[in-house]
């Protein structure tokens, strides 16, 4: 194994850690059967609850949880049991350990060892895409990069949203935009749960690319600009985006109602592009 790869998977090995531990804190003893004691004085659960509920010794769980060890599917699954993952947390948690399905660029088509802080190519991969963008006259579309950066988008984005175009290219991000811009947060009033559900999709991919810095500067950037939001940028929750529909403000007092959809693109470590279609 090279130095790199196994940075990453040391790496990797952390992140699972934190993310097992950010779970194990949110759980109260009566959420697992256990009662709560008086000496207790916190109200997560302690590791050697969590490390008896999975059937491993309390040395090896502490090991886990501070990054030190591998694991087993099996035993992960134990754990994710106990810590009463949900689905997409406990794919998370199988991703991190190198269990999810390969696909071209790694776990997820989300990047092996030596995979690289964005898309290759970045213009090549917009100019790709151009054309498909395009063939949505009335249905605003973005390319995302893998951290929501704005790579490309078409007619209809820029005439219904603030243009990229006329936006610094350092904040052509979609979660700098959302949480910060007060042009989009006019227009989308209830901009808190499509950017919480973008943040979730983000938190996924920046932990299975835990030596990326793009990921490292965007969570710093979004933690400087809106402190406010500390409990998001601290939140381990993940998440792949679902459909929804978002309803939109114009300034002459006219709503207009669009499904959004958020379509993943197929290059190592691609991004995704996020489709507007108007609802009737």
């Amino acid at each position: 194994m090279t130095d790199t790869a196994q940075g990453v998977r040391g790496a990797l090995r952390r992140e699972l850690g934190g993310f097992l531990r950010a779970h194990r804190e949110l759980l109260a003893p009566a959420d697992v059967g256990l009662p709560r004691t008086p000496r207790r004085r916190t109200s997560g659960l302690r590791r050697e609850e969590v490390a008896a509920l999975s059937g491993v010794s309390v040395a090896w769980y502490t090991w886990l949880e501070q990054g030190r060890v591998d694991t087993s599917r099996q035993v992960l699954d134990a754990v994710a049991r106990a810590l009463r993952m949900d689905g997409a947390a406990r794919e998370h948690a199988l991703a991190l350990a190198g269990f999810a399905p390969e696909g071209p660029g790694g776990p997820n088509g989300l990047g092996g060892p030596d995979a690289s802080d964005a898309l290759a190519t970045p213009h090549a991969v917009a100019v790709n895409h151009q054309h498909l963008l395009d063939s949505w006259p009335t249905s605003p579309a973005l390319l995302l990069g893998p951290a929501l950066d704005l790579l490309a988008w078409n007619t209809a984005y820029a005439t219904l949203w603030p243009d990229p175009a006329a936006v610094p290219a350092d904040r052509r991000n979609l979660l700098l935009l959302l949480t910060g811009d007060p042009h989009h947060q006019r227009l989308l009033p209830a901009w808190q749960p499509l950017a919480m559900d973008l943040y979730r999709h983000f938190r996924t991919r920046a932990d299975r690319a835990p030596l990326s810095a793009r990921f490292g500067q965007l969570t710093a950037r979004l933690r400087a600009e809106r402190p406010d939001l500390e409990e998001w940028w601290d939140c381990r929750s993940v998440g792949e985006f679902a459909p929804r529909t978002m309803e939109l403000a114009f300034s002459d007092g006219q709503l207009a109602r669009y499904g959004v959809t958020l379509l993943l693109t197929p290059e190592p470590r691609g991004g995704a592009v996020l489709v507007q279609t108007p609802a009737h």
